[in-house]
């Protein structure tokens, strides 16, 4: 069951991502009077498809993304057929450099319109909800908080100089500005001020727990038990709260999830609260590492709801986009300049997947988010002028309306083919790494 959730969230995600893409990259070359020969998900060879008028809808059998065939451009078919008939007023190579530009972009376009339509619909359905407090609750041991000199019931007051008032500040400041750049944290203990410098952190999925901290007021709540497994045969049910494993605190399901995979095989006592009654047993890790439960968090303590109008909303949905755009620029700079690795910085497929599903268990705010992010990282990668991609294709014209001078069908294919088998050099490496941290 496990495994289908995961082909499921995983096909959903891609799938929508995918196909507006290359839907914006459609409309865009028929509003321009180009032919649309293919409108492909995934690249060749092609699987199967149904010819609708003059184009080709198909899937195609290497899941790496999709592609729109557009008559006269050189593209993911490698086809030069083309090169060998005069020019049609319909082709690609017959159109303006605006035209061209449009259509070159418009994927990129409908991924950040997507991010930006879903951001709008959870503010303007849902408002934002804000964890008033900035107490820390918990200091993840051996983590660069607890290094630093940060303690759990410490009050941040101020991050890099700038007052912070509630929970999602604090992240803000830390995980979102200031990337790759120590960053000085105050607070506020026993009635005294006290500043720390701690190490900014780049979230990727050796580091998910950030610096280390979690505010105040949050439990790992149960969220489902697998039948005739140790959590099942133990007692617990949906709806308890995780208090502590082996009289260890754990208030994270990060916490959770490690202390019962570091007692593989082993014997674990349980603590947890039903209601106001606190229950413990003890029950037998698999040799797995699992106990047979989904676990989530839950915020406890004083919090508000902001509500959003419809343009409210609109507007919050251009600044998400516009903060995780920035995010991303800054973490390629920081890939860049030595502050992290590609390994660190980018996941594949198998980790796409995960998190896919890990979003959904949250509920369909917290799956819709992380398509959105992951729409926006998309449409950012595309855009970088690497051969192969829509940036790639878009360097090209530019460099060909700057020097007045077009290059030869055959240099196109050549750049094309080698763009591509650097595409799958690097999706090969990101799956390696997927699978050996998995």
């Amino acid at each position: 069951m496990e495994f289908l959730s995961t082909i499921f969230y995983t096909v959903i995600t891609l799938g929508v991502l995918v196909f507006i893409h290359e839907l914006g990259h459609f409309l865009a070359a028929k509003l321009t009077g180009m032919r649309v020969d293919v409108f492909s998900i995934g690249f060749p060879p092609r699987a199967f498809g149904k010819k609708i008028g003059e184009t080709d809808y198909c899937i195609s059998w290497i899941p790496l993304g999709g592609y729109v065939k557009i008559a006269g451009m050189v593209d993911e078919s490698f086809d030069t057929e083309f090169e060998n008939r005069e020019v049609q007023p319909w082709e690609f190579r017959a159109k303006p450099l605006w035209a061209r530009s449009i259509v070159i972009s418009a994927g990129v376009i409908m991924n950040l319109l997507l991010a930006v339509a879903i951001f709008w619909g959870i503010h303007f359905s849902r408002g934002k909800f804000i964890e008033e407090t900035t107490e820390v609750g918990y200091v993840i041991e051996g983590s660069v908080a607890e290094q630093a000199g940060l303690r759990a019931g410490d009050n941040i007051s101020s991050i890099d100089g700038t007052p912070v008032t509630h929970w999602g500040e604090v992240q803000e400041a830390l995980y979102f500005n200031n990337i790759g750049n120590d960053h000085r944290v105050a607070v506020e203990r026993m009635g005294i001020t006290k500043e720390f410098t701690v190490p900014s952190i780049i979230l990727t999925d050796s580091t998910r727990d950030g610096i280390g901290i979690i505010e105040a007021h949050i439990v790992a709540v149960i969220q489902s038990v697998e039948i005739g497994k140790p959590a099942d045969k133990l007692g617990l049910a949906p709806g308890d709260i995780m208090v502590s494993i082996n009289n260890a605190l754990v208030p994270t399901t990060q916490e959770i999830i490690k202390t019962i995979r570091a007692n593989a095989g082993k014997e674990i006592t349980v603590q947890w609260k039903r209601n106001d009654s606190l229950l413990t047993g003890t029950t037998t890790v698999s040799e797995a590492g699992k106990i047979g439960i989904s676990l989530g968090s839950i915020y406890t303590g004083p919090s508000r709801r902001i509500e959003y109008s419809f343009f409210e909303a609109l507007s919050q949905g251009f600044r998400e986009v516009i903060k995780v755009v920035d995010l991303i620029i800054q973490s390629i700079g920081n890939i860049i300049y030595g502050n992290a690795t590609v390994k660190e910085s980018f996941g594949g497929p198998i980790r796409i997947a995960q998190m896919a599903t890990q979003s959904a268990e949250y509920g369909i705010a917290s799956f819709l988010t992380f398509m959105a992010m992951l729409s926006v990282s998309l449409a950012v990668l595309n855009i970088l002028p690497i051969p192969a991609l829509d940036g790639g294709h878009l360097a090209i014209m530019i460099y060909e309306k700057i020097t007045r001078k077009e290059l030869s069908v055959k240099v196109k294919l050549g750049i094309q083919k080698v763009g591509f088998v650097l595409l799958l050099a690097f999706m090969a490496f990101v799956i390696y790494n997927d699978i050996a941290s998995f």
